[in-house]
């Protein structure tokens, strides 16, 4: 079910679980301002997760929130992944959630990194 980004950040939320060792998960990195894992249910050949550290429930409240330092971070550790899974060449996507019209699920920030294969268009045309 989608999530309100505008609510206050859930401390037990799944990926709050996965960041405190809680809920196990496959890391691929972590640093001191993010950590990622495989996805569970991947969609695509490549299918991996960035979160921050820091408790923030969307790109939105990351953005307003976050000091520079935390901002840079995140930004540097998402490249740092997608560069450490060969995607810069042929090519890889990004994509946050936010809110319920963006299908954002889990009420912490994350970036979704797609790739591996062709990934067609980025939302169904009309």
């Amino acid at each position: 079910m989608p999530i309100d980004p505008t609510l206050p950040y859930d401390d037990n939320n799944i990926f709050a679980k996965i960041l405190r060792g809680e809920i196990p998960s496959k890391k691929v990195y972590e640093d001191d301002w993010a950590f990622a894992f495989e996805d569970i249910n991947p969609q695509a050949e490549i299918h991996t997760l960035v979160v921050p550290k820091g408790r923030y429930v969307s790109w939105d409240d990351f953005s307003a929130k976050a000091s520079d330092a935390e901002i840079g971070g995140f930004i540097r550790a998402v490249g740092e992944v997608a560069r450490a899974k060969g995607l810069v060449e042929p090519g890889y996507r990004l994509m946050a959630n936010i809110g319920a019209h963006g299908g954002q699920e889990v009420s912490h920030l994350h970036v979704h990194i797609f790739g591996g294969q062709p990934l067609g268009p980025m939302i169904l045309r009309r």
